[in-house]
């Protein structure tokens, strides 16, 4: 039976299947109903004292409570139900079949929908506000409504990922597209969407191209490949017209090069490319292996002292006045040679420890001049660490010597905490260029006590630390998502550039706004793992920057039990929820097992536990004091979180992850 019911009568049900959610989807959710309504009724069963619980539909009511107190809707709305009679085993069935019978929508789907709302004259940022979703968002899927339309329709039927149809899109000619998505239907190899964007970008490919010089002229003609040459062309300029057939003939060559060389090697593998540099795609999810220059031979250490003692004879006649001008250009020439060759033995390939060598990779990519070269260094695939049973470490969070509540967490925890945290940060970075150049300048300019003993360019140093833990990646956090989608969306145009000056001068090219992602990014993935806590893990300038930021990290970060809860101590537990609800709310927990603490912890820090308002308000803005960010140490006594302590952003509005990465 279809029923009205008043929103202040709705409280969720037990039986609900539904026990996670996502706090973007959920910000897009509440946008769509402030915008257009409740568009599905909810599902309730009758409960005691004239209230009803939601079997299905949970996430609806949250959203229609969380506008109730932005004051957008009354606390006795009237709301569209669907009320079941039926058994509580039933209703259970029922919430599955609601939550499990759902499919997202299609890209191109998306995309048609935005386009005809700005046809209907709705701007970009209406459309944004109205669905809870980024400018950038929108615009992406607005471009693919200007995909040609055989390429629109691979992407609506699924014949193409979403990735190869932003590759396409990478030119707004549409025969352009058109002419190579058929060129890549009908070749033997899977396309993927570097080299669609290569193939859109040009029509065809000219003779000293790396790929038609890895290829050769003989063998691309008889695979029945064509070439176009005008009046003053020579091998170098002529056209090569079949640029899917081109890529599929090079493609093959350097995977059969990259297995030649890996048995060769004693590699576990090799992988190829036809770039000239290991794309951030190529290396996601490895992990570079330690290795060290090849030590010198006998012979070469010889070699060495013969040409130290050749350069000082040489030197000894320039030094001497009364030189000949012909000995001391011969010299000055034996000088130079010396020194190629001096610099030629020194420059070792690295080698790795016999036991890594086994599983470890390279890449090969194809260099300008159309030559196959393994890149110099080391991969191996990143491994998930077994949990380490520690005897835990005391954390005191802020300064040492505070008189704060002590509580002991395992190293391996720490070490997890560190990590999520420090992305938190770097997000945050990354979304600020203006901080960032802030923070980069500021680098540079106190690096000046450094000694990197190391011939560059610049003295500029900005490496990637592999965080506490090799392998941990926290693939569902908010922030670790966001950065990641981040760092694809970052314009790698300027690295086609023949050297270094070239490639800069590309650089410099992009517009503002790329160049400033790029900052922001490259500051941001310099940050070590930090915690807010005494010793080794404490970065104190980490905190004063995400102090100064305000960042909310309950927005980011909330704790679960399988990434805390499960892995404190009961005790800690119990502290937290003291802080949320008194004495009153810990001793409702105090006779209950560990196991099943930690899942009601959860629930109540997610919110879903029902409680009073303000007891609600707390957990979902609590988070531990190690994983807050401040400037100073707190005062003793203070509770770790409160709803009061929640900054805004700098912008003095609280920012969704999807908002931030965009």
């Amino acid at each position: 039976m279809i029923k009205s019911i008043p929103l202040n009568k709705l409280v969720q049900s037990p039986r609900n299947v539904r026990r996670h959610s996502d706090p973007a989807a959920d910000a897009e959710l509440k946008a769509s109903i402030a915008a257009h309504g409740l568009l599905q009724n909810l599902i309730v069963r009758p409960a005691a004292k004239g209230k009803f619980e939601v079997e299905a539909g949970e996430r609806r009511r949250r959203a229609m409570l969380a506008l109730a107190d932005d004051k957008i809707l009354a606390r006795d709305h009237e709301v569209t139900c669907l009320v079941l009679e039926n058994s509580a085993e039933a209703a259970v069935e029922t919430s599955l079949a609601e939550n499990f019978h759902r499919l997202a929508m299609n890209p191109a789907d998306e995309a048609q929908a935005f386009a005809a709302l700005v046809v209907g004259g709705a701007t970009v940022e209406d459309v944004a506000r109205r669905f809870g979703l980024t400018v950038r968002f929108v615009e992406g899927r607005l471009r693919l409504a200007t995909l040609a339309p055989v390429v629109f329709e691979a992407l609506a039927s699924g014949q193409i990922t979403l990735d190869i149809a932003k590759a396409f899109g990478a030119t707004s000619d549409q025969d352009i597209q058109a002419r190579v998505f058929e060129q890549v239907s009908s070749a033997y190899y899977a396309p993927n969407p570097d080299s669609i964007r290569r193939m859109v970008l040009s029509g065809t490919v000219r003779g000293s191209d790396p790929r038609a010089r890895l290829v050769g002229r003989d063998a691309y003609i008889a695979a029945g490949g064509q070439i176009e040459r005008e009046l003053f062309d020579d091998d170098d300029s002529e056209s090569w017209v079949d640029v899917a057939l081109l890529e599929s003939l090079a493609a093959t060559k350097m995977e059969a090069q990259a297995k030649a060389l890996a048995t060769e090697q004693g590699l576990a593998w090799v992988k190829p490319t036809l770039d000239p540099y290991a794309s951030h795609d190529l290396v996601e999810g490895l992990v570079r292996l330690p290795a060290e220059p090849a030590p010198l031979t006998e012979a070469e250490l010889a070699r060495l002292d013969e040409l130290d003692a050749s350069y000082d004879e040489h030197a000894a006649i320039l030094e001497d006045e009364d030189s000949a001008e012909e000995a001391v250009a011969a010299a000055e020439a034996a000088i130079e040679a010396i020194e190629r060759e001096c610099q030629e033995i020194r420059a070792r390939p690295p080698v790795i420890a016999p036991e890594l060598k086994a599983e470890a990779g390279m890449v090969l990519v194809l260099s300008r001049d159309g030559t196959p070269v393994l890149q110099p260094v080391f991969y191996g695939e990143r491994q998930a660490e077994p949990v380490e049973a520690d005897d835990g470490i005391e954390v005191v969070a802020g300064e040492e010597g505070s008189d704060k509540r002590r509580t002991t967490l395992s190293k391996r925890l720490v070490d997890e905490l560190a990590m999520q945290r420090r992305d938190v940060l770097a997000l945050h970075v990354a979304s600020d260029p203006g901080l960032a150049l802030d923070i980069m300048v500021f680098t540079l300019a106190d690096a000046d006590t450094h000694d990197w003993r190391a011939r560059s360019a610049s003295t500029l140093r900005a490496p990637v630390p592999a965080g506490p833990i090799i392998g941990f990646e926290a693939k569902d956090a908010p922030a670790s998502s966001a950065l990641a989608e981040l760092r694809s969306s970052l314009d790698e145009s300027w690295r086609t550039g023949d050297d270094a000056t070239s490639r800069f001068d590309l650089f410099r090219a992009l517009p503002d706004e790329s160049r400033a992602a790029w900052l922001g990014y490259v500051v941001a993935r310099s940050l070590e793992a930090s915690l807010n806590m005494a010793g080794e893990r404490q970065l104190p300038f980490q905190d004063h920057l995400g102090s100064l930021i305000g960042i909310d990290m309950a927005q980011w970060w909330r704790p679960t039990a399988a990434n805390y809860f499960d892995r404190v101590s009961k005790q800690v537990i119990l502290d937290a929820l003291t802080d949320v609800g008194g004495l009153e709310l810990s001793s409702r927990f105090a006779s209950v097992k560990k196991g099943d603490l930690a899942m009601s912890a959860e629930r109540v820090f997610a919110g879903t536990y029902i409680t009073e308002v303000q007891v609600r308000d707390k957990a979902l803005t609590w988070v531990p004091e190690v994983m807050r960010f401040t400037s100073a140490a707190p005062e003793a006594g203070q509770p770790e979180i409160d709803a009061a302590d929640a900054e805004p952003g700098v912008d003095g509005e609280i920012h969704t992850p999807r908002e931030l990465a965009a």
